[in-house]
């Protein structure tokens, strides 16, 4: 193809594949923290189907790109003395997403922490329907990929042949994340630390999915407009306290 002759296509594609998949890590250990509650035998193939369908959730977004912009427009304002804004479809999915996270991520902690014995905390409750972990994995696909196609649409604005750069580089984002999917899943829960900072990693997320769903709705609050979080700064606290456990756990092992 004659956009693959030109470096910027190159440069775009390189850019948006490592973006997709440092975007996809936090959806990675959703998955494996809602695949381990099934039987040992069936959470390689919940941590493959949910990537797989996170992968066709986000190709079907792509190709309704034009339908995620309009829903930009507002369809419901609230104007009081202390409270304004503008409801937007876009918001009232990052705000659901973010509620989603919260609601998980707090239920897991809970149940780790009432878990004094250490067998019982590496490994979570059984869930008996595989149907229902299905069911989890697919609406937080859905909050991740609404996120990560916005970004990947904001990047690749005005390069050509966008479309087609966009789908290779989730296509390739995707079986990368499948290959590393069961190390990672091996290793967050043989660390029942890494577990727990994984979900509070997971509850950071939510709070800034919910920032943000207020600022796309241009939320005033007692005169104050609520910001965005800039995601820079959430993946440097991110990979600074994953260093800081890194270190700990090597302490650990030497003792």
């Amino acid at each position: 193809m004659e956009i693959f002759a030109h470096a910027d296509t190159w440069v775009a594609l390189l850019t948006l594949t490592f973006l997709e998949i440092i975007l996809g890590i936090d959806n990675v250990i959703f998955i494996s923290i809602s695949a381990n509650k099934l039987p040992e035998n069936q959470v390689r193939k919940a941590t493959i189907l949910g990537l797989a369908l996170a992968m066709i959730t986000r190709i079907l977004l792509l190709f309704s790109v034009s339908y995620l912009i309009a829903l930009k427009d507002p369809f419901w304002s609230a104007n009081l003395s202390w409270f304004k804004t503008a409801i937007t479809g876009q918001s009232i999915i990052l705000f659901f997403g973010g509620i989603f996270l919260l609601y998980k991520s707090t239920k897991e902690i809970r149940q780790k922490v009432e878990n004094t014995n250490q067998e019982e905390v590496l490994k979570s409750p059984k869930i008996i329907s595989f149907k229902s972990v299905i069911i989890q994995i697919i609406l937080i696909d859905i909050v991740f990929s609404f996120d990560s196609i916005l970004t990947a649409v904001g990047m690749t604005n005005g390069v050509e042949g966008a479309l087609t750069i966009m789908v290779i580089a989730v296509i390739v984002s995707i079986l990368i994340m499948m290959i590393f999917a069961q190390p990672i899943n091996n290793f967050v829960n043989r660390n029942p630390t890494i577990q727990m900072l994984a979900l509070s990693f997971l509850i950071l997320i939510g709070f800034m999915l919910i920032a943000e769903s207020a600022h796309l709705s241009n939320t005033i609050i007692f005169n104050k407009t609520v910001g965005i979080i800039p995601k820079g700064y959430l993946y440097f606290a991110i990979a600074f306290s994953l260093g800081v456990e890194m270190l700990n756990l090597r302490i650990r092992k030497k003792k």
